[in-house]
């Protein structure tokens, strides 16, 4: 999710319980075999063992067109650190697929082969090697045929986005094509798509027929959720625990630390933006964070959103 969950957000979100791999935003490959600094700067875990500060593990994400090019990054992102090599056949953004990346190589199974292959050949067998595609690019004609060519190419998993890229995030789901592609491949499956809830999860599991659930936008409108499910899986009945009421004395602090961990590292003309990101995510799960995004949505200076945020947190403990 380029620009949206980045290493400040993921430290965040893998802190809370429940998660246990998570991907870089993607580093785009094109022409060649880029710096150390590159990768460095989109997967600062490298530096920390591959891992966020919460221990879970990192997989670097690449994107690209060009097999070679994109083997040789591989090496080197495995060489700096990474514990995982994933590679980008989702992304619908319309500047990525008109430079031949992401999700517009649906329409080309060879090529999905040839990048899992070389990409594969070319780093150690111990480092897992994963893809996440869409179920095409405008229909669904090629699902089954693009898994394959991602199985025989040697990934170890693959993410399944279960949406075309012309359907893009627009609701359903299909997550029965989920489970008609696992009557082709032998490869783990993972689904991915529509998941906004507990319930969303269970219905997930059950129709896609998969063990393993990905969460992408599903987390940053509520940052628990992994929590939650994982404490389904123990036999915990808690849903009280993780109404929005209950989990937004515990987000606030978490506001507050990702403002200020974005006021350090990028200019401060673009630290409002950001902040103003999440919250626009966080207003599906939190009436809270819908209220709070109209009081300060115009405001741009960075001290006056760390002011409000501490009033807020204030406000917030008071209130619970």
């Amino acid at each position: 999710m380029e620009g949206v969950v980045d290493y400040t957000l993921r430290q965040l979100l893998t802190a809370q319980p429940g998660l246990h791999q998570c991907v870089t935003e993607f580093v785009r490959v094109s022409d060649r075999l880029l710096p150390k600094s590159s990768f460095y700067r989109l997967a600062p875990e490298l530096a920390e063992g591959g891992k966020t500060l919460s221990g879970v593990p990192v997989f670097v994400q690449l994107l690209g067109s060009d097999p070679d090019l994109l083997a040789v990054n591989a090496q080197r992102a495995v060489e700096l650190g990474a514990l995982g090599v994933d590679l980008n056949f989702g992304c619908p953004a319309k500047t990525v697929n008109k430079s031949r990346g992401g999700a517009v190589l649906l329409k080309e199974p060879e090529t999905l082969q040839a990048i899992v292959t070389a990409v594969r050949q070319a780093v150690p067998a111990a480092v897992p090697v994963t893809a996440k595609m869409r179920l095409g690019y405008i229909d669904k004609s090629l699902a089954i045929e693009n898994a394959q060519a991602i199985e025989a190419g040697g990934a170890q998993r693959l993410f399944v986005h279960a949406r075309t890229k012309l359907e893009g995030y627009k609701p359903p789901a299909h997550w029965e094509w989920i489970a008609r592609l696992a009557q082709e491949v032998k490869l783990p499956l993972v689904a991915n798509g529509e998941v906004w809830s507990l319930d969303d999860y269970l219905r997930c599991q059950q129709v896609s027929g998969c063990v393993e659930v990905m969460i992408g936008r599903g987390l940053l409108a509520n940052p628990f959720l992994a929590e939650q499910i994982a404490a389904y899986h123990q036999g915990h009945a808690l849903a009280h625990l993780f109404t929005p009421e209950a989990t937004w004395p515990r987000l606030v602090p978490m506001l507050i630390r990702y403002h200020k961990q974005v006021f350090m590292s990028l200019s401060e003309r673009h630290v409002h933006g950001r902040l103003k990101q999440w919250l626009a995510q966080l207003q599906r799960h939190y009436p809270q964070a819908e209220a709070f995004f109209q009081q300060v949505r115009k405001e741009k200076d960075p001290h006056a959103l760390l002011r409000a945020l501490e009033q807020l947190q204030s406000d917030s403990a008071s209130a619970f």
